[in-house]
């Protein structure tokens, strides 16, 4: 698990590095010593979990949350000297509530937590596959056919209806005129499908991709390229080789630097479009 740890106070920090590094499967991937530091190292090294701070200066640990929303959001693990915000950590869904001087036992305890819930999305995200296995199955002919809609039916909750009326699942390549009208997403062990339609942007994140709806994203295990072939081109247009956009998202382009322009979406979300799929991206929306 790729963990920041952020707080204005040295000692704090360090408690908190050396509790760390007793758990075998933890990688700290930095320390940042205020909110507006936060904002910008989860931002560029997108971590599983951030071990925050409430009160700093500048910008307190609420305010690091509202500062990301929108992008990719880590789990929140709230260490802290003050217990009269705990309320709040439990609004903004945190992992758990840790008051300094952090106990080791209470410390494991909570971070056993998101090792949990992480763990649970990784349950989900294969029990997608398997969904995804079962409705190319269900593309075959005869018994195969009967079977995997059978067992997709179990597997959906469905009560035996057919996975053969599903849509094309995300990372299958869409038979020509036919695209995905929705993707499955699975979050804290439930699965549900997301419309494309209301889907803002998409990033890669190597062998996953974020689907950014409205301020919230979600994550599935995908190739960004797989999903591509599986999109309304007539919709969806890839800008970069880690983004693709909701045309109708778009609200301008401006010119950047070196040839590059910035997407500007309605939210005002910035997003770079390179070279490399300028001329494509230019003949998708007729210019």
């Amino acid at each position: 698990m790729r963990v920041l740890i952020v707080d204005d106070e040295t000692l704090a920090r360090q408690r908190v590095r050396r509790l760390l590094q007793n758990e075998s499967d933890v990688e700290i991937v930095g320390e940042a010593e205020s909110g507006l530091e936060a904002v910008e190292m989860i931002r560029a090294l997108r971590p599983d979990l951030v071990c925050l701070d409430v009160q700093m200066p500048g910008l307190d640990g609420f305010g690091v949350l509202r500062e990301i929303e929108g992008g990719p959001v880590p789990m929140v693990l709230f260490v802290t000297a003050y217990d009269e915000h705990a309320q709040r950590a439990f609004d903004v869904h945190a992992v758990d509530y840790v008051l300094k001087p952090v106990d080791g036992d209470r410390f494991r305890a909570a971070f056993e937590k998101a090792r949990k819930q992480r763990a649970n999305a990784v349950a989900a995200e294969r029990l997608g596959e398997l969904l995804e296995t079962v409705r190319r199955l269900a593309d075959g002919g005869g018994e195969a056919r009967d079977g995997a809609a059978a067992l997709a039916g179990l597997a959906l909750g469905a009560g035996g209806s057919s996975a053969a009326a599903a849509p094309p699942a995300a990372g299958a390549a869409a038979p020509s005129g036919s695209y995905a009208s929705r993707i499955l997403v699975k979050q804290d062990g439930r699965m549900y499908f997301v419309k494309t339609t209301e889907i803002d942007w998409i990033e890669a994140d190597r062998n996953y991709v974020r689907l950014h709806v409205g301020k919230t994203a979600h994550t599935i295990r995908e190739r960004i390229s797989h999903l591509e072939e599986t999109l309304d081109p007539r919709l969806f247009a890839r800008i970069h080789r880690s983004t693709i956009v909701n045309l109708n998202r778009v609200r301008e382009m401006q010119q950047w630097f070196s040839g590059d322009y910035v997407v500007i979406l309605e939210d005002g979300t910035r997003l770079r479009l390179s070279r490399h799929y300028r001329d494509r991206v230019e003949k998708q929306v007729g210019v």
